[in-house]
């Protein structure tokens, strides 16, 4: 699933079209309503939230994006040939945003307000893990927007591994040190990748290999309501 650096990337992208009034096609049905709204509006912003992607046209009309597992947004130039059928076309002069495989194209109505800080935007408080059940674990809160936006999956694994944490510690076990240490990670971790490129993974779907730092093997399994897979060492994270 693109994670929050992937959507602040797409917006970086996005930011040629900016000020532009954009011509807005649907080869896709799916995006056939949002085409239709936008069409000839003017583009004012480009923004990434979380694992939201924030597009406000003029006439205060604000489309949100969410790419879930397979959606992403390229840019390429007007007019450019391209094979399939893309939710959303949006052609300005020189360029062109196309969405593939969007499954989240709507009207922004209020969602955006009830997440938590964005982590590669804003400074997160380790302290507000402490707001929910402190029954629940660790690697399970911290894929819960509504703390702290733009965490997924690969980074929960990787922040976990380098703050030196299990993913199955519960909240009630983790001191305020710890949790800051995670969450601090989780934003190093982000912001690099944003800037310079995904590093490599030292836990992140490598189930089975030996652990870079201590030589245990990686272990993996589900955990969560959504029974998303965590990876950790058993060696080195407590």
């Amino acid at each position: 699933m693109p994670e929050g650096d992937s959507l602040h990337r797409a917006a970086r992208r996005l930011q040629v079209l900016v000020g532009e009034e954009v011509s807005a096609e649907a080869p896709h049905p799916r995006g056939a309503a949002v085409a239709g709204l936008v069409d000839g509006r003017r583009l004012a912003s480009a923004r990434a939230v979380g694992k939201n992607l924030l597009l406000e046209f003029d006439g205060g009309v604000v489309v949100r994006s969410h790419l879930r597992m397979r959606g992403r947004w390229s840019v390429l130039p007007a007019g450019a040939k391209r094979v399939g059928r893309p939710w959303l076309v949006l052609r300005g002069r020189e360029h062109e945003a196309v969405l593939w495989n969007g499954p989240v194209l709507e009207l922004e109505r209020g969602r955006i307000a009830r997440l938590g800080p964005d982590i590669l935007t804003e400074r997160v408080d380790g302290a507000r893990l402490r707001a929910v059940d402190q029954r629940r674990q660790l690697g399970d809160v911290l894929l819960d927007q509504r703390v702290v936006a733009g965490i997924g999956n690969l980074w929960k694994a990787e922040a976990l591994w380098h703050a030196r944490v299990s993913p199955w510690r519960v909240l009630a076990g983790t001191d305020d040190e710890e949790l800051q240490r995670v969450v601090n990670e989780a934003a190093r971790l982000m912001k690099a990748s944003l800037e310079e490129g995904r590093p490599s993974r030292a836990v992140y779907r490598r189930s089975g290999r030996p652990c870079p730092r201590c030589g245990t093997p990686v272990a993996s399994r589900g955990q969560g309501d959504g029974n998303r897979t965590a990876y950790w060492c058993p060696g080195c994270q407590a």
